[in-house]
């Protein structure tokens, strides 16, 4: 039996006092370190900007039709100082309701010498028009009207008042259709459907016309936009006018046509600003 006592000597020599006694302690360890998230981006200005090909007339009341190019311009959020806002941040999470949007058109220069029909009128610069506008947003319909003025080439005041009900078609394309009216200042129905009598002196068979504002024009428009992501798109459109009031008694249009169509294609890409 003394081999009982040796082995418990030979324990008490190797482990660590403490052990015997029952108290475990462990080895010191570093401080795990804190990550903070990194700060969320806060835009400032979000836009779109669409660019393409559109099939329009040669010129307002022609009845040929060209190719050219498509531009378009959407405000979508705007950060104002103080910390209001207006708009969405969120590509999937639109923001209905009341709130401001952008307005842009361009109209191409009218060449009379391209046509025989316009001989004794003068040429007419091609326009940018820019502004603002009020839009009404919901998940089936909206509705807008505009202010624009001619910034480049007419330098008049023009406007437009539209709605449209919308399909969601599947979670990325969308269609809708609404009507379309156009009004124009006394200057701006002048520069495109009046006829000076220097013009009819100079060999315009349609007479010499003082135009008038207002109501220029009443359509509609048929229209499709195919969400590829977050920041591009497709997006097209159908329109059909019908030239009204002293736009559509011009000798221009009554010697062209008074119902226009129009045609439009292009990609939309989403800005982000963060100043």
């Amino acid at each position: 039996m003394a081999l009982l006592p040796r082995c418990l000597a030979l324990v008490a020599l190797i482990a660590p006092s403490g052990l015997l006694a029952g108290n475990i302690t462990a080895a010191p360890t570093e401080a795990e370190p804190v990550y903070q998230a990194a700060p969320v981006a806060t835009p400032d200005l979000i836009f779109t900007l669409r660019g393409g090909a559109a099939v329009t007339p040669d010129y307002f009341g022609s009845g040929d039709y060209s190719v050219g190019p498509d531009f378009g311009f959407g405000l979508n959020f705007a950060r104002l100082p103080g910390g209001r806002s207006f708009g969405s941040s969120d590509a999937n999470d639109p923001q209905y309701g009341l709130g401001l949007r952008g307005s842009f058109r361009y109209i191409d220069k009218r060449e009379t010498a391209k046509y025989p029909e316009l001989t004794g009128l003068n040429d007419v610069d091609a326009s940018v028009e820019l502004g603002l506008g009020v839009g009404y947003t919901s998940r089936n319909f909206d509705a807008f009207a505009d202010l624009r003025y001619g910034i480049v080439g007419h330098e008049s005041i023009v406007g437009e008042i539209g709605a449209d009900v919308k399909v969601q078609a599947s979670d990325r394309l969308t269609l809708s259709a609404g009507p379309r009216l156009f009004l124009g200042s006394d200057k701006y129905a002048q520069t495109y459907f009046g006829v000076s009598a220097a013009e009819a002196a100079a060999g315009y068979a349609g007479g010499a016309f003082n135009a008038q504002g207002g109501l220029l024009s009443a359509g509609i428009e048929l229209g499709a936009q195919y969400r590829i992501n977050d920041d591009w798109g497709v997006e097209g459109a159908l329109t059909y006018d019908r030239f009204t009031n002293d736009a559509a008694d011009s000798p221009i249009v009554q010697r062209g046509e008074r119902d226009q169509y129009g045609l439009r294609i292009g990609l939309t890409r989403r800005i982000t600003l963060d100043f």
